[in-house]
């Protein structure tokens, strides 16, 4: 008795490892990925120099949800793929007003970076630059007008904008905080 009910803990254990493992796969190929940087560095010894990499990738569903993560690595590759788990592991829901904009106006600082931004009209478009755009445009923002103001790190750019994103709260939000409903405010 003792020994199968064992066996089918076993076999329940492996059921449930294989469908968690699934489950990331889909949720892996929902999300979209973009390679913000690659860096170079290189250490030079006795032997001769020795080059590592770094990478920052942005993953993102283009509907609210967005992640960044860093890997490093000696080749590559390599060290995309480990900045796509970090990225999938840092998967946060970012507020969308209609599916297309932001809430209100918003700042995020990361180190000497700064980013700006602000809730455009319906046809505006992502006015950004660079990582700001790629956070940006994978975490579904349609219509947003974003300013980088300070360092133009890529890394710290792209933390900040999602920084800024995190601080977002809709009305629906506000008004639980303030105990109300929304028509109230």
């Amino acid at each position: 008795m003792q020994k199968e009910n064992n066996e089918v803990k076993e076999v329940h254990e492996k059921k449930f490892h294989k469908e968690n493992r699934e489950n990331r796969d889909n949720r892996k190929k929902l999300l979209e990925e973009k390679v913000i940087s690659i860096g170079r560095v290189t250490k030079v010894t006795k032997g001769g120099r020795h080059f590592r990499f770094s990478a920052t990738v942005v993953v993102g569903n283009r509907k609210g949800l967005v992640g960044i993560g860093t890997g490093k690595a000696n080749e590559v590759p390599a060290a995309i793929a480990k900045a796509s788990m970090m990225a999938n592991k840092n998967v946060t829901k970012v507020a969308l007003m209609d599916g297309r904009t932001i809430p209100h106006e918003a700042y995020g600082k990361v180190g000497r970076a700064n980013v700006l931004i602000k809730p455009a009209v319906k046809g505006t478009g992502v006015i950004a630059g660079g990582a700001a755009r790629s956070v940006l445009e994978l975490a579904g923002v349609k219509d947003v007008i974003s300013k980088s103001l300070g360092s133009n790190a890529k890394i710290n750019v792209a933390k900040a904008t999602l920084e800024a994103l995190k601080s977002e709260r809709t009305p629906a939000k506000i008004a639980a905080l303030r105990g109300k409903k929304v028509e109230e405010l």
